[in-house]
């Protein structure tokens, strides 16, 4: 049947339902016309992509749907690759026209879903498939996702590491387009530029705890620039453990640890003193040694002179690159609860300590308040996130309406431990 005498066929069965009266069922299944299977909208559509068989898209080139010219309107279009990835678009507001927004992945089968209404309101759809073909250039970015399949804890951020700097503002919003975060709970999250080859994402708050998080990026087959496409990688999945915050007040010498909100233990500790003292604000664990050999040398402190140190060091946890740790300090019991002796670690018991030790794990939160130490560095030494705040963390994405840059300090350098 043709489009025209199907319309015809519409507005007599419209005219006989009203004639016959109400409970009279006529055409469709519940006597209402538009309840009928959609129509094949072949003729009531176009579209700019290919049509012959053999003949494939040009990935760079947007996707077109347009309706014809009084013969109705489009209400939707959905497209997706054959691994399920979809492709943005945007409709006109008068159903005239469908045009994606994202790019499409080269060397990639496409099904295209194409939902209309003719000028009497009745149902059709389009279904079309097409290849896109293949990337011009050899060239691809690969994405390596951290920290690592695993359980951490609420302040872990999520990195992305790329293997080729992206400079370019546009082209950067296409990586971070396609490197995707899903959680269970959903929560609000972002990306943060923190160099040209290296992104942070982390919720607004932190993480809520027992979720799941899920990383993979769509960036395979999409086209960056000229001579560059995305490459495959690896997905990763976090597993988030309780919500443990630990706050050390250097002021009052204490440190406090909360699970799930509740206070569960507090414990007496030393922080750094005058000229090394422990930095302020929020750093997250990196990892746990049962040992560390700490030198006062490797962070400068000249052998033979008062501040020097050589030391066997027990149940260290680690929160900064540069060498902070929260760990065992038999030497220094005496002053713990009391006052300031250590080079910048936390110091405690060594009891205490193998508590602590048993009870944190990478990725939970350690927050000192009240030093007179510098602020803790955002990124470079550490995961220092959390220090930035949510407005300015938004600006650090290429998909805000703020600066795609953000700060730049570098690849984060692994140094060696500092301070007792």
């Amino acid at each position: 049947m043709n489009h025209t005498a199907r319309t015809r066929t519409v507005v007599s069965c419209t005219l006989l339902v009203t004639a016959l009266g109400a409970g009279v069922t006529a055409c469709g299944s519940d006597g209402n016309p538009l309840s009928a299977r959609p129509y094949d909208a072949a003729d009531l559509i176009s579209f700019n992509g290919p049509t012959e068989p053999g003949k494939r898209a040009d990935p760079d080139k947007p996707l077109e749907v347009t309706a014809n010219s009084g013969e109705g309107r489009i209400t939707d279009v959905t497209a997706r690759d054959s691994t399920g990835r979809y492709v943005t678009g945007e409709l006109a507001a008068d159903g005239s026209r469908w045009h994606s927004t994202s790019p499409l992945a080269a060397n990639a089968h496409y099904t295209l879903t194409v939902s209309t209404e003719d000028e009497d309101g009745a149902p059709g759809r389009k279904v079309l498939t097409f290849d896109t073909s293949r990337p011009t250039s050899k060239k691809r970015l690969g994405v390596t996702f951290g920290p690592g399949t695993g359980t951490y804890g609420v302040g872990q951020p999520v990195t992305a590491q790329l293997d080729q700097e992206i400079k370019d503002k546009a082209q950067r919003a296409v990586v971070e387009r396609a490197l995707r975060v899903d959680s269970v709970p959903a929560v609000q999250g972002s990306w943060y530029w923190v160099s040209a080859k290296e992104l942070h994402y982390r919720p607004k708050d932190y993480w809520p705890a027992h979720a799941t998080v899920q990383v993979h990026s769509n960036l395979d087959g999409v086209r960056i620039s000229d001579r560059l496409w995305g490459g495959k990688s690896k997905a990763l999945k976090l597993t988030i453990g309780d919500r443990i915050e630990v706050v050390t007040d250097a002021a009052a010498h204490q440190l406090t640890y909360y699970k799930n909100g509740q206070q569960v233990e507090q414990i007496p500790v030393t922080t750094g003193k005058s000229g090394f003292e422990t930095r302020n604000g929020v750093k997250v664990v990196l990892e746990k040694q049962y040992f560390v050999r700490m030198r006062g040398a490797t962070v400068g402190i000249a052998e033979g002179s008062s501040d020097s140190y050589d030391l066997p060091v027990y149940y260290a946890t680690r929160v900064t690159w540069s060498g902070e740790y929260v760990h065992a300090a038999p030497w220094s019991v005496g002053s713990q609860g009391y006052e300031n002796v250590s080079h910048g670690c936390t110091g405690m018991s060594t009891s205490n300590a193998e508590w602590f030790f048993d009870n944190i794990r990478a990725g939970d939160v350690v927050k000192v308040v009240n030093s007179n130490g510098a602020a803790m560095e955002p990124f470079g030494n550490g995961f220092g996130d959390w220090n930035v705040d949510w407005a300015k963390w938004r600006k650090g994405s290429s998909l805000s309406n703020g600066t795609p840059d953000g700060q730049a300090p570098g690849d984060a350098v692994r140094l060696q431990p500092t301070a007792v």
